[in-house]
């Protein structure tokens, strides 16, 4: 069935809470496993129908923000969200006072059960109102950076629209999309910064009444971080500001040569060749139908992956006005369909959504038979390493796509994946600071921001842009805003990722057989243990960067020879 053709609905809150609770009942009240777990099984065709909705409701909203009746859906949503979590937590609560728990955990992991435990320490009714607020003020944002329209060469563009002439080889078209880029974000400073503290404020109310000192121990807890703990980033941290920091500055400085420029300032920062990006030789039909390709010659998995998704239309690439900003996978439990969200803005970083975004749905595909949500997806820091796997596991393919500018794409890609480690770690550690102390002022908030980027950051120059010298950047980054602590998950998982690029150079077949094996556990597993399942090294080895920082370096070398 195709996606247009899923039904939506709204749920009827009440009728389904009795049905619900009936259920939960009846969980509680078992006296052996059996029925009890054809009780679970039950309740959870509830839950996925009410997830089902709910993500269709949000990707529809998500492809136009101004369709009326998906605007009031999402409004729904925000508003009912947290009474469904209120029920899930009633579920969670009959999963915890389970008498027959080793058969849970035999049944539905470890991590299942954990996840449980964590879902009822970050909620409780009483912090139902705070989520609610929370919802509107993240659909405030979405819909913010969702309606801008910048006129620009004599169109009306929105952000994403914008992005291709950011990257021109002309500099003072570079400079001009540029400013009319970030002046977006000028313009609309006040709200930009309003909609962040309300959310700071609020996140931080909602974790005292939950019994925490702050919103960051909350923050860990509903990311579900079983295994590691802030000290344990703070040293990863470390790590990249002594190893991956001073690389990257060496890959500024020849970016700043290959450019012909004395500096290299924040217009140039995106563009790695004077003669202009690598670009794909060919429209979204030219992608698609090399992806095709592609994907039918990587294994029999991935051709039966994109195949579904082709056959059911399970991908929108392309922007448009009024379509939300960013890219995304999201999974659709009811049809058992993962569902790829994109901008395609003419650049390179169409490829990386086609590799990325499709890199989480085919571990989706791959996880399909498991029928609880809590563990179809992993937690995001391992189901990253699935999506940046990908990018570098496709590279065998990426002459179809760009030809004679294969290489420079190979080269370009690299140096942009590695350059994104010290970028990372400054929109965690903002956030730790930030959550650490609730009551900054915005401007104070701002210099943060700004401290961070010349610690981690020191190539940044700004020129005399005031809202980015402010430290304004983040106003863009909507993890920040819609994802607290969702970000050193990237980070981890590159680190992991980087790995998957040197076990496919070395042996291709064990290589991909270990990619398959972390696809197929699903959630089912912590990121510690996903990490053992794939045979990788943990982030968390204070060696791990220094053992893989050699072979970055080699493959940049070998890479540059070709340019």
């Amino acid at each position: 069935m195709k996606f247009q053709d899923y039904k939506y609905e709204r749920p009827n809150y009440e009728e389904i809470k009795k049905s619900f609770l009936d259920l939960v009942n009846k969980i509680k009240s078992a006296d052996d496993y059996k029925d009890q777990y054809a009780y679970i099984m039950e309740l959870n065709n509830i839950r996925k129908h009410i997830e089902t909705m709910s993500t269709i409701a949000s990707i529809r909203n998500s492809i136009n923000t101004a369709d009326e009746f998906y605007e009031k859906e999402t409004d729904y949503w925000d508003e009912h969200g947290p009474l469904y979590t209120e029920l899930n937590s009633d579920f969670y609560n009959a999963i915890i006072s389970s008498k027959f728990k080793e058969n849970i955990i035999n049944d539905f992991s470890e991590q299942f059960y954990k996840i449980c435990e964590y879902s009822l320490k970050s909620f409780s009714k009483e912090i139902i109102p705070q989520l609610q607020e929370e919802n509107k003020l993240m659909s405030r944002y979405t819909k913010l950076l969702a309606s801008a329209k910048v006129n620009f060469n004599e169109e009306e563009l929105n952000l994403s629209g914008l992005y291709k002439y950011m990257l021109s080889q002309d500099r003072k078209v570079r400079e001009e999309s540029s400013k009319a880029y970030y002046n977006y974000f000028e313009i609309h400073e006040e709200e930009f910064d309003e909609i962040y503290n309300n959310l700071v404020k609020i996140r931080h109310d909602i974790a005292k009444k939950l019994g925490f000192s702050n919103f960051t121990e909350l923050g860990y807890i509903r990311m579900y971080r079983t295994d590691y703990n802030p000290e344990m980033i703070g040293d990863l941290r470390k790590q990249v500001l002594e190893y991956i920091v001073p690389l990257c500055n060496k890959l500024y400085e020849k970016q700043a040569k290959r450019l012909n420029l004395d500096k290299l300032t924040y217009i140039d920062e995106n563009l790695e060749f004077l003669d202009g990006n690598p670009i794909i030789k060919g429209d979204s039909a030219y992608i698609i139908e090399n992806g095709i390709k592609m994907y039918n010659e990587l294994s029999k998995e991935t051709k039966e992956f994109f195949d579904f998704m082709l056959d059911n239309d399970l991908m929108d690439l392309e922007t448009k006005h009024n379509k939300s900003a960013g890219g995304y996978c999201t999974y659709i439990p009811d049809y058992k369909a993962p569902f790829i969200f994109s901008n395609f803005n003419g650049t390179s970083e169409d490829m990386d959504v086609l590799t990325h975004e499709a890199g989480h749905a085919f571990q989706l595909f791959m996880s399909r038979y498991i029928d609880m949500q809590e563990i179809n997806f992993p937690t995001l820091d391992s189901c990253e390493i699935h999506s940046m796997s990908m990018e570098f596991i496709t590279y065998p393919w990426m002459n179809i796509f760009f030809k004679e500018d294969t290489q420079k794409y190979k080269f370009a890609h690299l140096c942009s994946a590695i350059k994104f480690l010290p970028y990372g770690v400054v929109v965690d550690e903002f956030q730790h600071i930030v959550y650490d102390n609730p009551n900054m002022s915005k401007d104070e908030r701002k210099t943060v921001w700004r401290n961070l980027e010349r610690k981690y950051l020191p190539h940044r120059d700004y020129e005399e842009n005031k809202i980015l010298e402010k430290g304004c950047w983040f106003f863009k980054q909507g993890h920040i805003y819609k994802d607290p602590f969702y970000y050193i998950d990237y980070v981890l998982a590159q680190i992991c990722a980087f790995q998957f690029l040197k076990k496919m150079e070395e042996n291709r077949q064990e290589g991909w057989e270990d990619y398959l094996k972390i696809c197929k556990v699903g959630g089912t597993k912590s990121f510690l243990q996903i990490v053992k399942t794939g045979n990788l090294i943990s982030p968390f080895d204070n060696n791990c960067i220094e053992l893989i920082i050699n072979n970055l370096e080699m493959n940049i070398e070998k890479f540059e020879k070709n340019l």
